[in-house]
């Protein structure tokens, strides 16, 4: 699925349509330059799901834990990181995350779990692509509900 994002709010309202209809357990890889707009559609998915007070840019502390439905949401943010060994040292133990929201996830390679979903964000004119690939069949279901419930048919947003 390919979407434009003419601006800021767009940004906010797919990470706001993703968020009404994620999976029980998703992991999501966030990928685009700096600037293209990975933190603004974490912040927004994040802010959907319940998460008050503020949501902090995780690219000095790598990672930030948000209690959500469920279980814990990580946002992480690798563009730091050397190689991914460097993961183990920040104690990513599974066990209650719901939601894993990836930037810079190949810098993590295979010490990350797999992506359910995959989000190529990029600069487009004056505003941004998006490019959403399913990677696993939860995925899948999710960009189904994304579609089926009209989730992205909204003026600000365009499908391509």
């Amino acid at each position: 699925m390919h979407v434009f994002l003419p601006d800021n709010d767009a940004t906010e309202t797919l990470g706001q349509a993703l968020a009404r209809t994620r999976p029980a357990s998703a992991v999501v890889h966030l990928q685009g330059d700096l600037g293209a707009g990975k933190s603004t559609l974490a912040r927004a998915l994040l802010r959907t799901l319940g998460v008050a007070g503020a949501i902090r840019s995780p690219t000095y502390t790598l990672v930030e834990r948000y209690p959500v439905e469920g279980g814990e949401a990580w946002h992480l943010d690798l563009y730091r990181i050397g190689d991914a060994g460097e993961l183990e040292f920040l104690g990513l133990d599974e066990g209650a995350v719901v939601l894993w929201l990836v930037e810079w996830p190949e810098r993590g390679a295979t010490a990350l779990p797999a992506a359910d979903l995959h989000v190529a964000l990029a600069v487009e004119g004056t505003g941004r692509s998006a490019r959403l690939t399913a990677e696993s069949s939860t995925g899948e279901q999710w960009l189904a509900r994304v579609g089926i419930e009209g989730q992205l048919q909204t003026p600000s947003l365009q499908l391509g």
